[in-house]
């Protein structure tokens, strides 16, 4: 059976992020879905996925952007039908790694400071330290999709997901690609997470590992490159 491919967007950002790819891999026959991802918390975000692969007949392989990678990792172990990774400029994080912290990977200079570039908003329920981060609008297209037609990032800026700040500070649990084939997509123009910190999480993860010419949304600005990844991954394991 062709492994049906789900797709998990980052922070940010919503699934429909992914129509080109989804476009692509829909035309070569594969079976695709791209459900939302809820931006709460990495523990909370896993459970989710993995209890929507869990209605899924036949393998599953789960591609990751941002820090939707963060959330495939943790939400694959235990999924019994999961047979692959791949990473779209993601956090690929190590046990016991944050998102914040893994932007410093590979640097020889302090990563980039997300926290002052948001717009925080208090969210029902949140807990104490808690809330919902927005990037600033005004920086928005010149920090996530520089490569982007600029009328596209306007309308992606006022329309974006925001993400619980709890995300950025928990801990992942154990990741399934130390068990998992895994690919990775490195976005050299990257904004968001450092080229250098994705080339060395890719390393770690033992993944096989392209780079291209791309802002942080490779998966909106090279479709094509995209999809030929997560091609490799199914004809791997499919």
């Amino acid at each position: 059976m062709s492994p049906t491919v789900v797709l998990i967007h980052g922070a940010f950002a919503d699934a429909s992020g992914w129509g080109g790819v989804i476009s692509r891999l829909t035309a070569a026959g594969h079976s695709v879905l791209a459900p939302a991802n809820p931006l709460r918390s990495v523990s909370a975000d896993a459970a989710y996925v993995r209890s929507f692969v869990s209605t899924i007949e036949g393998p599953v392989i789960l591609v990751g952007h941002s820090y939707g990678g963060a959330v495939i990792s943790n939400a694959a172990v235990g999924a019994d039908n999961v047979t692959a990774l791949v990473y779209i400029a993601a956090f690929a994080l190590e046990e016991g790694e944050a998102v914040g912290a893994a932007t410093a990977l590979g640097s020889e200079g302090p990563p980039p400071d997300l926290t002052q570039i948001i717009v925080v908003r208090p969210f029902p329920d949140a807990g104490e330290g808690n809330a919902d981060a927005y990037l600033d609008p005004a920086v928005f297209p010149q920090a996530f999709c520089q490569d982007l037609p600029p009328e596209e990032a306007a309308i992606m800026a006022v329309s974006q997901r925001p993400a619980a700040l709890a995300t950025l500070g928990e801990p992942s649990g154990p990741p399934a690609w130390k068990t998992l084939p895994s690919w990775y997509l490195v976005a050299s123009q990257d904004r968001v997470i450092p080229p250098a910190a994705e080339r060395a999480m890719a390393a770690r993860a033992g993944s096989t590992t392209v780079e291209i010419d791309s802002s942080h949304v490779a998966m909106i600005s090279h479709p094509d490159e995209v999809a030929a990844l997560i091609q490799q991954a199914i004809d791997a394991v499919g």
